[in-house]
């Protein structure tokens, strides 16, 4: 019976330092964003339902599953975030759906540049392999100055990281420093949930 006041206070303060490190950890994340020269990459905000209608068409948004006005909220608190901690953000790169499109348009404002490799691929992993190399190739070029975002699918980060994104998670990359020097990996340098 003593010794249950001992475990409740262990769990708690188990329970303390947890969301500490993770604080800490997020604070870190921010920090490395404000030296700039890193890639993050964002799936799109909400789009209820999944998948895409038969025969939709990339030019119309009518045939295309999409945001809804909760998708759009979200997506603007998710540039506001950046806004706030004053990250300079120089590029933005979209997938081609209406969905990556109008994320990135509310979350930065400006007119994000679409990127047929960011596209979502399904059922055909030489395909997703080969999108992957050519976002690689782009990451690996990048120096600044501020980041670059790539809005995309959750299926694109998953193959880029071997990360399946949480709703709302950003996930930093930068080049490997390991490995073969001509063909380099990603790094994932940290993770931020910003919804």
């Amino acid at each position: 019976m003593k010794r249950r006041p001992f475990a409740f206070v262990a769990i708690v303060l188990m329970i303390f330092s947890f969301g500490a490190s993770k604080a800490g950890s997020t604070e870190a994340a921010w920090a490395r964003l404000a030296t700039g020269g890193y890639t993050i990459l964002l799936t799109h905000a909400l789009a209820p339902g999944t998948g895409d209608p038969p025969f939709f068409e990339l030019d119309d948004c009518t045939t295309q599953r999409n945001l809804s006005d909760r998708g759009r909220q979200q997506a603007r608190r998710r540039g506001v975030r950046f806004a706030a901690r004053a990250v300079s953000i120089s590029r933005v790169y979209s997938s081609q759906w209406c969905r990556t499109l109008e994320t990135a348009t509310n979350a930065f404002r400006d007119d994000p540049e679409p990127l047929e490799a960011l596209n979502l691929v399904e059922d055909d992993s030489e395909a997703l392999a080969a999108q992957s190399e050519e976002i690689k190739k782009i990451i690996r070029e990048f120096r600044g100055p501020g980041n670059q975002v790539m809005v995309t699918h959750p299926e694109n980060v998953e193959a880029l990281t071997g990360i399946m994104p949480r709703e709302g998670e950003a996930i930093i990359v930068a080049p490997s420093r390991d490995g073969d020097p001509g063909n380099p990996g990603l790094d994932v340098v940290a993770r931020l949930l910003l919804d």
